[in-house]
């Protein structure tokens, strides 16, 4: 731990400090301690926070980040592969107190927002991204839920219950791997975009899954895996991390029911809310899917601080590889195996 004025630098793993800070005050599952590991596990990067603390040492505010350095340059995000992870600030003063000390080091920095809108009044950031995020409230009973979906889910659900589909939870890392090859295809020929490595989804599995706090619903059909959906607690909150799903089989209407039963479990787990994640701007279908459940919409702002005025000429020159590699890879002549290969070597890049 380094200590500079009231403001201590923590490794937010393992530092009780981090811990009391997200356990007092709003966070989500991407402030959480397992969440950063996860990250340090599956790409060696080291997370940090700067906390504040009161006159009695007492955690105030905090930010949490990861220094990245790579062919790209030198960056910090707040933080990768992170759907948003506000800033834990109440007041303008924190925030500036928090973020000048990352500023002073002149690198680029990344930020993602959704509760909190104090960043987007610092003038040294730009807003260079939108994104739609959804939420469920879980507070009202099953029926109350059930009627405030819209029509179209109730009969993809009832369509699926009468094509006997079932749904269970997956016990071991061979339907995890069932599951990450169906989540491998969707990103490969429905987007064409490469997967995070096989290592991210076994982390997540070790870190959340093992000790109780998250887990992967399986959609069956004649004993076939045809679809899963991953969820991860913390708090009081269930997040809707990853789906998949065979497109053969997705008449059966699996990803519905999948979700139903998602509630189903949040409720008896106590939970208050089910949080959908991120979506594109341009994901038009996956915004009206989400929709669909009744959920309240907001925006995730993606907001960017560049020292320099923007990303050098080899930067780009590097970025625009990198997309012309993610074609080439992901073309569907090409095996799955090379695509899962180029994920493992690529995907950090994307940070």
């Amino acid at each position: 731990m380094n200590v500079v004025g009231n403001v201590v630098c923590v490794d937010p793993r393992s530092d009780p400090l981090w811990c009391r800070l997200v356990r007092q005050v709003t966070t989500s599952v991407f402030h959480s301690p397992q969440w950063m590991q996860v990250l340090a596990d599956t790409y060696g990067w080291q997370p940090s926070a700067h906390i504040a603390l009161d006159e009695h040492g007492q955690p105030q505010a905090g930010i949490p980040f990861f220094r990245i350095s790579d062919m790209l340059g030198k960056r910090i995000v707040t933080l990768p592969f992170s759907d948003y992870c506000d800033p834990l600030v109440s007041d303008e003063e924190s925030w500036r107190f928090l973020i000048d000390r990352l500023v002073s080091e002149h690198q680029p920095i990344s930020v993602r927002c959704l509760h909190n809108d104090l960043p987007l009044g610092d003038k040294r950031f730009s807003l260079v991204k939108q994104a739609k995020w959804h939420r469920l409230d879980l507070r009202p009973d099953l029926e109350k839920l059930w009627k405030a979906m819209h029509d179209s889910t109730h009969r993809a659900i009832r369509k699926s219950e009468r094509e006997e589909l079932s749904v269970r939870t997956a016990q071991s890392e061979q339907e995890l791997r069932a599951f990450f090859e169906m989540h491998l295809k969707v990103r490969k020929y429905k987007y064409g975009l490469l997967a995070q490595p096989y290592s991210f989804l076994q982390n997540i599995w070790r870190r959340f899954v093992e000790p109780k706090h998250g887990f992967l619903l399986l959609a069956i059909h004649k004993d076939k895996i045809v679809a899963g959906d991953f969820f991860l607690e913390w708090k009081d909150t269930l997040y809707y991390k990853f789906n998949a799903s065979l497109p053969d089989d997705l008449s059966h209407r699996p990803n519905d029911l999948l979700i139903w039963h998602g509630i189903q479990e949040g409720k008896k787990r106590g939970l208050t809310y089910l949080d959908f994640g991120l979506s594109d701007i341009d994901q038009e279908g996956l915004i009206r899917y989400k929709r669909k459940f009744g959920t309240e919409e907001k925006t995730i702002s993606f907001l960017h601080y560049s020292p320099n005025g923007g990303p050098t000429s080899a930067e780009k020159e590097i970025r625009q590889l990198l997309g012309k590699l993610t074609a080439t890879f992901t073309d569907h002549l090409v095996p799955d195996q090379i695509t899962e290969k180029a994920g493992e070597d690529l995907y950090r890049l994307f940070s």
